[in-house]
């Protein structure tokens, strides 16, 4: 009974050193980077508690009478992943204080492919999406596709600008036609800093 508890462990040790090296050829696996890059840190912009006001763009009839709607809501980061990126959190409420939406983003940078792989969840809708993202000329460029409230696929395009310690911008723009034509400023957000942290 020794033995063969002896000769399993043996085993099993050699099939987990096999993973870093190959006897014989002397071929190596290589390990994983198990350090964050400097670029990981290109959305910490994001990192902490902030409260928002979102701009929708609403045309036809409905905006002359009644304008944009006022929606507002908190959008809070924590950093994740061991240093490769990070999550956030976006609750959009209305007016009255009426749930609209909540989002929950994973952010992690790709050092292979030189950009950030993006996977965001609307809760309320059961929904994902996906994008990628690169830091450029002090702003934060992503590209996704998802599928709106309405139901129907749509390709976007989002840009953070005007960021400073305290406040930033977001613009989105929509297509709905595979990237045809698109509608500019579908969604603005301001956001102001609450505080450097963000609770859970």
């Amino acid at each position: 009974m020794k033995r063969s508890c002896l000769f399993a462990f043996v085993l099993l040790i050699g099939v987990a050193s096999a993973g870093h090296a190959q006897h014989g050829g002397g071929v190596s696996v290589a390990l994983p980077a198990v350090t964050a890059p400097q670029e990981a840190r290109q959305f910490d912009f994001l990192l902490g508690h902030w409260e928002v006001e979102l701009t929708p763009k609403v045309n036809g009839l409905v905006a002359m009478i009644h304008g944009a709607p006022h929606l507002v809501g908190t959008w809070k980061a924590w950093r994740a992943f061991d240093g490769f990126g990070l999550d956030d959190e976006l609750r959009i409420v209305d007016g009255s204080g009426n749930p609209v939406s909540l989002s929950h983003v994973s952010r992690i940078y790709d050092k292979a492919a030189g950009l950030w792989r993006i996977s965001g969840l609307d809760v309320y809708r059961a929904r994902f999406s996906a994008a990628t993202a690169v830091w450029k000329d002090g702003q934060m460029q992503v590209n996704g596709s998802g599928i709106g409230s309405d139901g129907k696929p749509y390709l976007s395009r989002t840009l953070f600008h005007d960021i400073g310690p305290n406040a930033f911008s977001m613009q989105q723009d929509r297509s709905v036609d595979d990237g045809a034509t698109w509608d500019e400023a579908a969604l603005r957000i301001t956001a102001r800093r609450l505080a450097a942290s963000a609770p859970r």
